[in-house]
């Protein structure tokens, strides 16, 4: 089977259920595994987001959705000469990957008339579920059980352990930091399986604006900051940017120094495997005695700005 997948997350997923040889090609933001990065891209952003800061790259996005114009390009000859049977795709997010119906246009003039199928995850049940309608569009069906399982069996052992904890800390999961956005969908999900209570996002739903005193008022034990796309060394960059809420330094987030930042597009922000790793981290994080897992600086990092 040829498959291109166009999203990170999907990408992640082949691999894991042992496709990695069958993908012929992905979108420029799918890095990882390593060898992803040496397949061809046959996608690309039309906005050029190097060096700019997250209050003039929501600008950018922002007034390209207004005019109703797309954020991404998909390579037509690239695809037709990579002559794919599946394409994989979403409809989650028009800011993260091509559209899904633009994806289907073009595939409907490919002559070996690709099956698309669309990962539109919202909590953590439906990214397993994805997994498993990967292996099932490929063929693959007992391995994508088997990997279920296994994501299944860590996520329960974080739940069991979590619910002996006698506080649950309130968290703040910032997926935006200027203008902030609290993070939505899953992550609310992975904040209350890890011990916590998410004091502003809500399970199933999408990230929102928050307003910046509606932050100050959050009375936030615990803050992470899980900018969407980057990685931890851009937010750290990034990561002064809050310090400019009015209230911020107010928060016993940042009085007792429990302000951390993680590696968002690894095991946050992306719709795949290693989202159970990001469970994991945000139970070390809420509860270090419990979960007391050594992660390294490249996946997360206490910040007192």
């Amino acid at each position: 089977m040829r498959i291109v997948s166009l999203l990170p997350a999907a990408t992640e997923i082949c691999f894991a259920l042992g496709l990695g040889n069958d993908v012929v090609g992905v979108s420029p933001e799918c890095d990882y595994p390593p060898a992803a990065r040496r397949l061809p891209a046959l996608s690309r952003a039309l906005l050029d987001y190097e060096g700019k800061s997250s209050a003039e790259t929501s600008r950018m996005v922002g007034e390209r959705l207004a005019s109703g114009r797309a954020l991404y390009e998909i390579d037509e000859e690239g695809l037709r000469t990579a002559r794919p049977d599946l394409i994989l795709t979403q409809g989650l997010c028009e800011v993260c990957a091509p559209a899904a119906d633009n994806v289907r246009s073009m595939a409907a003039q490919i002559p070996t008339k690709p099956e698309v199928v669309s990962l539109d995850p919202h909590s953590l049940n439906d990214i397993l579920g994805d997994i498993r309608r990967v292996g099932a569009a490929c063929h693959v069906e007992d391995t994508a059980d088997s990997v279920v399982v296994g994501l299944q069996a860590r996520m329960d052992a974080v739940g069991e352990r979590a619910a002996k904890v006698r506080e649950r800390p309130k968290a703040l999961c910032l997926e935006w930091l200027e203008p902030p956005f609290v993070a939505g969908h899953w992550v609310p999900e992975m904040v209350d399986l890890a011990g916590g209570m998410d004091v502003l996002g809500r399970a199933g739903q999408k990230s929102v604006r928050v307003d910046p005193k509606t932050i100050a008022l959050s009375a936030a034990d615990v803050a992470v900051l899980m900018p969407c796309g980057f990685h931890i060394d851009r937010a750290r960059k990034e990561a002064a940017r809050v310090a400019t809420i009015p209230g911020w330094r107010d928060l016993p987030a940042v009085r007792r120094d429990h302000v951390w930042l993680v590696d968002a597009s690894s095991y946050f922000n992306r719709p795949g495997p290693r989202v159970v790793d990001g469970l994991e981290i945000l139970a070390h994080i809420l509860h270090p005695e419990t979960f007391p897992k050594t992660w390294t600086s490249r996946d997360l990092q206490r910040w007192t700005g």
